[in-house]
């Protein structure tokens, strides 16, 4: 006697649409869920005002390693420019003078240049105008602080060593003399 197999079972179309639905959905959401995670630093959401501030640490172009938390005491600016950025060559000359007056009220700022460093002789020249110190970034992330996407931005720490201005959620970060009034001042009297 022989036996034979029985005949395959007909293609459940509606299992296969099914089958199909259900990977373009997982695809979408594993599309989404990584934007959002990968998104995330960039905006860098963990900042919170009044909470210590994330150390950073400027390895100056001079040699010098300064950071942010041993300069506690002292009003901080952490500000990342770049020489081919417009607004912050406009706002380098008047942080600078703002900087070099009121040093001695306790006022430090640290400039990440987030140029490449094959750019040195420009951001050498530049930084000669300066009144703090400057240093390159190395990297668009700034650790805690995010991505450097937008420029310029700038972040203030108090002499606590507490973050009190995100420049992520101003929306004028360019340093002038309102920006100055209303965040530095304050702190400095």
């Amino acid at each position: 006697m022989h036996t034979s197999k029985p005949p395959a079972a007909p293609t459940n179309l509606l299992t296969d649409a099914r089958r199909r639905s259900f990977m373009v959905r997982s695809l979408a959401l594993g599309l989404s869920a990584s934007t959002t995670l990968l998104a995330a630093p960039a905006q860098a959401g963990n900042l919170v005002l009044g909470q210590p501030a994330p150390p950073l640490t400027l390895n100056t172009l001079d040699g010098r390693h300064i950071t942010t938390t041993d300069l506690t005491g002292k009003i901080v600016v952490v500000t990342f420019w770049a020489s081919y950025c417009d607004p912050c060559r406009e706002e380098l000359p008047a942080l600078s003078e703002y900087a070099g007056s009121h040093k001695h009220s306790g006022l430090e700022v640290l400039g990440f240049c987030i140029d490449p460093p094959d750019n040195i002789d420009e951001v050498t020249r530049i930084a000669r105008t300066l009144s703090f110190p400057v240093g390159f970034l190395g990297s668009p992330y700034a650790g805690d602080y995010g991505r450097i996407w937008r420029m310029p931005v700038s972040f203030v720490i108090d002499r606590r060593g507490r973050l009190v201005d995100n420049g992520w959620k101003d929306d004028q970060p360019v340093w002038n003399q309102e920006r100055f009034h209303r965040v530095l001042d304050p702190l400095l009297s």
